[in-house]
């Protein structure tokens, strides 16, 4: 199981996993979807339910990699799988991300 704190402009607003069996949750952090001012940090994640989960990383996760040749350029320096797009978002979506989301990965 991999997981990663989901940051929203600095402040924390919830958690990626990863199971084992390669399903995925967002949960989000109960004081961010407590916080009416706070919004969702994706149209396809609303803060009408704490908990989504899916078969597939989140297509707004995976819009957060990079495409084309700088992926494959990332992934072989990396030494990371080409479908392990988690990994992937686990390497690279901590600092220098489009947009206010940052992902920090928990060891």
């Amino acid at each position: 199981m991999r997981s990663a704190e989901v940051y929203c402009k600095g402040i924390l607003a919830g958690l990626l996993t990863e199971s084992n069996n390669r399903t995925y949750e967002f949960k989000y952090d109960s004081v961010y979807f407590a916080d009416d001012s706070k919004p969702s940090i994706s149209l396809t994640l609303p803060k009408n339910q704490m908990v989504h989960t899916s078969e597939y990383l989140f297509p707004f996760f995976c819009n957060l990699l990079s495409e084309g040749a700088n992926r494959t350029v990332q992934q072989r320096q990396l030494k990371i799988d080409e479908n392990d797009f988690f990994g992937l978002l686990l390497a690279t979506a901590q600092y220098d991300t489009i947009g206010a989301i940052t992902i920090k990965p928990i060891f």
